[in-house]
Parts: C-alpha cells; sequence; structure tokens
C-alpha cells in the first residue's frame, strides 16, 4: 500500500485525538474562545492539535504540516510533502453537543491530496485512504472498502447533504431547482464519508472552507470513485500559499449526476 507509515501514524493520531476530544465533549468544559474570523476554539482543537502535530512530526520531521491551530510557516511551500490537519472539524457542531464533528488528517504530494484519514469520535468510526489503494471503514475492529453508490437515479432522488451550520442560498437554490426532496443537513467531514460510503450521492458546498476541511474528506471520496472538483470544474490543490478554498467545490458519486 503507499504511503502506509504515513497512514498508519495518522490512524493513530487520529484516535488518540478523538479520545482527548472526547473526554472534553463529555466533560462540558468546553472553555470556548473566538478567532479573529468569529469561528469558535474549544480546549478540544487545542488538545487534538498538540497531539496530531507531535505524533506526525515525531515520525515525519522532514514534511511540512498545514493545521487549523499552527502558526503557518509558509517554508511548506518549498516541502513536497505536507500534511494537511483539522484537529477538529465541526468545533460548531461540538459546541451543539450533536455528535457531528471531526478528526481530519490528509498528506499532500506536490498538491495532491494523497493519503486521508477522517476519526468521528461519537461513533468510533475511522474513515481512511491512500491514493490507488481505495477507501475504507474500521469499526469495531471490521474494515470495510468504501464504494458510491451507483444505482441510477433521476436527479430528484438524488440523496443530497448539505452544511448543517453554514446557510447558503445557492444551495437551496439546487434544492428548488432539482426539486430535491432527499437531503439532511450533516456537519464537518461526515458529508464526505456519506458519499464514499453510499449512504448520499451529493454534496455542493459553494460557501469559502479551507484547505484542511476538504483534503482527508477529497482523498477518502476519490478513492471510492467519487467525483470532488471545485464548482468551476478545475482540481482542488493543497499546499498552496493561500488555503482558502474560494471557489467551492461539490462532490458527487457520478458525473451524471453533476447539478
Amino acid at each position: 500500500m503507499p504511503y502506509l507509515k504515513e497512514l498508519e501514524a495518522a490512524k493513530k493520531a487520529a484516535v488518540i485525538a478523538g479520545k482527548a476530544i472526547l473526554e472534553i465533549y463529555n466533560s462540558n468544559n468546553f472553555d470556548v474562545q473566538y478567532k479573529k474570523d468569529n469561528s469558535p476554539l474549544t480546549r478540544a482543537d487545542k488538545a487534538s492539535n498538540e497531539i496530531i502535530v507531535k505524533i506526525m512530526r515525531d515520525n515525519f520531521p522532514d514534511y511540512a504540516i498545514l493545521s487549523e491551530e499552527e502558526q503557518d510557516d509558509l517554508t511548506r511551500l518549498d516541502n513536497d510533502f505536507c500534511f494537511v490537519i483539522d484537529p477538529l472539524d465541526g468545533t460548531k457542531e461540538f459546541i451543539k453537543r450533536n455528535g457531528q464533528f471531526t478528526v481530519n488528517i490528509a498528506l499532500s504530494y506536490k498538491h495532491k491530496s494523497v493519503m486521508g484519514v477522517i476519526y468521528v469520535p461519537v461513533t468510533e468510526e475511522l474513515y481512511f485512504a491512500t491514493e490507488g489503494y481505495g477507501s475504507f471503514l474500521e469499526k469495531n475492529g471490521v474494515v470495510t472498502k468504501l464504494n458510491v453508490c451507483k444505482e441510477k437515479k433521476e436527479k430528484s432522488e438524488l440523496n443530497f447533504v448539505m452544511s448543517n451550520s453554514h446557510n447558503c442560498a445557492k444551495t437551496e437554490e439546487l434544492l428548488k431547482k432539482y426539486k430535491l426532496k432527499n437531503f439532511v443537513r450533516v456537519g464537518s467531514s461526515i458529508k464526505g464519508c456519506m458519499i464514499a460510503s453510499g449512504k448520499a450521492d451529493a454534496y455542493y458546498r459553494h460557501t469559502p472552507t479551507m484547505e484542511w476541511d476538504t483534503a482527508a474528506m477529497q482523498c477518502i471520496a476519490e478513492q471510492a470513485g467519487a467525483v470532488f472538483m471545485q464548482m468551476d470544474d478545475t482540481p482542488m490543490l493543497y499546499n498552496r500559499k493561500d488555503s482558502l478554498n474560494s471557489k467551492g467545490f461539490y462532490i458527487i458519486n457520478d458525473m451524471n449526476n453533476k447539478l
């Protein structure tokens, strides 16, 4: 398997960080602060980041790191390898206590996401993928290969996932235009995992995200057979100088289902 050492380290880091997050989650002592962009930051974000960054740096000292909770070091741009990390994706969901938050760890090689790990602490679901090898879900010690749903449907019958905490007029317009009835609102990168596992068919995100929001999810979705593109139909690249995903993106199980 390509990137096996990186994958095993990322899986280990994600689970350990997830347990630390869950301990804080169950304690109800979040200590919520707010960043300059008004996004929330909790003790869990910080604890998870510290665990993940230490493990990945100890194992791969020559790799660059881009993390939501680390001071950005632009020397990473000179490195072909860069770990892209969201220590707690879905902090708003964490605060709402709905369980829809994840730990995201990806590896970018020459600007492409080639490995992805997503851990859901509340359900103990571990999603992972490496380029050319496929996507998998590990739960209760059982590993299952993931594949997108290939059932042919009318567009109005597609299972559509959308953000739980980020309302978007353009997404609402899609619901009306295609008369989509089968839609659910879900937090964090769980949406991409739902497409990878065949539980959903399409996810459109028009509003901006960051590299660490999408890197792990992209690899897992693509390796399960999904199409992941920016809204202008260009590839999403990583380890960029500007980490803002300003164009939006879509994930679909089949190009025939593009909205």
